[in-house]
């Protein structure tokens, strides 16, 4: 049975999100057209997702000494033992979709935090004589981003960090076979919004036919 984690980054409902909107959108075709997968819904506003801090550092540091996990204070042991069950959740899936809107040119904060996260050596990937290598083989990733200026194409193509980051992570950790879907352009054409999230709309159930 596949497993497809789909990881949402938005503190808003679907009708008032654009990214939200075409994410679920998505996944009912897909729930349709591959009705024996198992899709499992982390909305990062909602998920205790602990950012990198020294409590991490200094516990993973203990770890790597040889200090058992339960003789870490409770603090360190806590924080670790939640990001090993996000890390875990994350390679046991197949598919990945990820759902956010662009805020200054880049992700929500914590969006980066469960990058930072998954990113982790020894579990996504493996540092080696010839350099780092990818662990993670055989998946398959979905990017789902709007933003109200288009970035994907034109003058401001430079200016997007969120999905240019993105897909060097997920290559970083070995996955190559990344997919994306912009909405954009709401902002700067609000003449044509309604039209622009509607053929978002149409174009993620059209990805999900086949991904």
């Amino acid at each position: 049975m596949t497993t497809v984690l789909y990881i949402t980054a938005h503190p808003q409902n679907g009708s008032e999100s654009y990214s939200i909107s075409a994410g679920e959108a998505f996944i009912d075709e897909y729930r349709i057209v591959n009705p024996g997968c198992e899709i499992i819904h982390l909305d990062l506003y909602k998920a205790d997702v602990p950012s990198l801090d020294a409590d991490i550092i200094n516990g993973r540091s203990r770890l790597n000494e040889g200090v058992e996990l339960e003789q870490l204070p409770e603090i360190e042991r806590s924080k670790i033992v939640r990001l090993d069950k996000l890390i875990s959740q994350f390679i046991q899936a197949d598919k990945y979709i990820f759902v956010n809107p662009m805020w200054n040119f880049s992700y929500p904060p914590v969006m980066k935090a469960y990058i930072d996260a998954i990113t982790v050596a020894g579990k996504t990937f493996s540092y080696t004589k010839n350099g780092p290598i990818g662990l993670l083989q055989n998946k398959k990733v979905l990017h789902i981003q709007a933003s109200g200026w288009v970035y994907s194409e034109g003058p401001d193509v430079e200016e997007e960090m969120s999905h240019r980051h993105l897909k060097s992570i997920m290559r970083f950790i070995g996955i190559t076979d990344l997919h994306a879907l912009f909405i954009e352009g709401h902002d700067q054409y609000r003449d044509r919004a309604r039209a622009i999230k509607a053929e978002g709309l149409k174009r993620a159930r059209e990805l999900a036919a086949t991904f």
